[in-house]
């Protein structure tokens, strides 16, 4: 049975509560207040109590803390008294600690490594771009931004460098094949190179010219699972922001190079702070 365009409206108005609903999750993209890289000795950090470092290496961080400054184990709910350590591959995030506010856990300090360097974010619940937000603005839903296009797998992953929203941390897209497709408004063809998610879903991150000036600077789209045949369903009206759209203390990965589309797609999530 073919679907209504009634039905494909009430489908993305519940894709558009779900989405706002995840980001407005305690602790969530919406609470960063700040990313600070560590050093190899104990040193204070802004935002935060408690004494951090890096060992020589850079293979582990240490957090020493007293009673006093109210530190406690995010995951138990043990406090901090002395020294603790932490070891996480790159790319991996740790919700570490707490400290702060009524309960304890106003603020969540994560700890990260990004490109081989041990950092922390802050993470305030009482943040405004949290306690205000009322949503992402979007573009109206239109079904003319939905189309079918193919892909076309690599024979083998292709690993990519690429940059991210910190200029100080690289990042690597792996690149499993080309999404390709026509778009309302344009005679020709586009290729997006794609990641691979669970289940074999695809992901696409992309330019459009509507980048700085009703979008973010980039953007990303979710695909299903590619048909048997290689077909796949672009659904533009649920093209998303990273996370750096919100905060300038993400590490969102850029497009790779020519994953650019040379028209304006007014479809999906826009700026969140316009000018």
């Amino acid at each position: 049975m073919a679907t209504t365009p009634a039905t494909k409206v009430e489908r993305w108005q519940r894709f558009r509560t779900n989405r706002d609903n995840a980001l407005a999750t305690p602790h969530g993209w919406l609470t960063l207040t700040s990313f600070q890289w560590l050093e190899g000795s104990p040193a204070a950090v802004d935002l935060a109590p408690g004494l951090w470092s890096t060992d020589g290496a850079g293979t582990t961080a240490f957090l020493t803390a007293v009673p006093s400054d109210g530190l406690t184990l995010v995951e138990t709910g043990e406090q901090v008294d002395g020294t603790i350590s932490a070891v996480l591959a790159d790319e991996e995030s740790l919700m570490w600690v707490q400290f702060g506010g009524p309960n304890g856990d106003q603020v969540v300090m994560e700890l990260a490594m990004r490109g081989g360097r041990y950092a922390i974010r802050t993470r305030d619940s009482s943040s405004p771009v949290f306690t205000d937000f009322d949503g992402v603005p979007t573009y109206p839903y239109n079904s003319d931004w939905e189309v079918t296009g193919r892909f076309e797998p690599y024979p083998a992953p292709l690993d990519v460098p690429i940059g991210t929203a910190n200029p100080l941390v690289n990042g690597v897209h792996r690149s499993v094949g080309e999404v390709v497709f026509r778009l309302p408004g344009s005679n020709h063809e586009f290729r997006l190179q794609a990641e691979e998610e669970k289940l074999g879903a695809l992901t696409v991150t992309f330019h459009d010219e509507t980048n700085g000036d009703t979008t973010d600077d980039w953007r990303k789209l979710s695909l299903p699972r590619p048909r048997p045949d290689g077909s796949v369903v672009l659904d533009f009206n649920r093209a998303i922001n990273y996370p750096s759209a919100f905060t300038p203390y993400g590490t969102c990965p850029m497009p790779v190079r020519n994953n650019s589309l040379d028209i304006r797609v007014e479809a999906g999530e826009k700026q969140p702070y316009p000018a």
